[in-house]
């Protein structure tokens, strides 16, 4: 069964840093794009980074050169590393793969002073 686990979340202050991890498992990992979503507070969740089967990465703009998509294929885990981080930053963050379904419980990134 295809199942994500997202972890690293936390609080944090502006400015800061985090990683987030995803091991993932019920499907070939190393074949299959990976996306990491955030939902905010109040709205939809939307797609923020996207690291295909040969590691090429896709930013949407608010994120861009801020965040950083990886992935370990030994260990089917991608991560999610944000830095310079912002109030607007504040979401739910979630990883999953097209066609996207079962999705984890996220993790909550949190960026207050």
């Amino acid at each position: 069964q295809v199942q994500f686990v997202e972890s690293g979340g936390g609080l944090v202050q502006p400015g800061g840093s985090l990683r987030l991890s995803c091991a993932a498992s019920g499907f070939t990992f190393s074949t299959a794009s990976m996306y990491w979503f955030r939902a905010a507070p109040g709205k939809g969740r939307e797609a923020v980074a996207i690291i295909d089967n040969v590691g090429s990465t896709t930013y949407q703009d608010p994120v861009k050169d801020r965040f950083t998509i990886s992935r370990d294929n030994d260990k089917n885990m991608v991560y999610l590393e944000m830095k310079s981080l912002k109030a607007e930053d504040t979401a739910v963050y979630y990883c999953n793969t097209s066609p996207f379904r079962n999705w984890g419980q996220g993790t909550q990134v949190t960026v207050s002073s």
